[in-house]
């Protein structure tokens, strides 16, 4: 298992549109991806569910650990990490 903490910088958080992109992206890779929000705590949530990420309540300024395990888990816990960093598309 690989894991990365990164610092949510969207305005509104991680919301549909985001979750969805994000989800999308997580579906990219074949090893188990999961995305826990380490500022109000609380369970890792399936990155590969838009409303499981959403459940996250991810907010601006969290921070948000990526995990992943399995084929690929680097590339994947790394590529998530800068997409979330980079704001997401937004």
């Amino acid at each position: 298992m690989y894991s990365e903490t990164v610092t949510v910088v969207n305005p509104a958080g991680l919301h549909a549109r985001p979750a969805a992109l994000l989800a999308t992206k997580a579906n990219e890779y074949g090893c188990a991806v999961r995305i826990k929000n380490v500022t109000k705590g609380g369970d890792a949530k399936d990155a590969k569910s838009m409303i499981a990420v959403m459940t996250a309540q991810v907010s601006l300024g969290n921070e948000v650990e990526v995990s992943a395990e399995g084929d690929a888990e680097r590339q994947a816990v790394e590529a998530l990490v800068a997409f979330i960093a980079s704001g997401c598309g937004e």
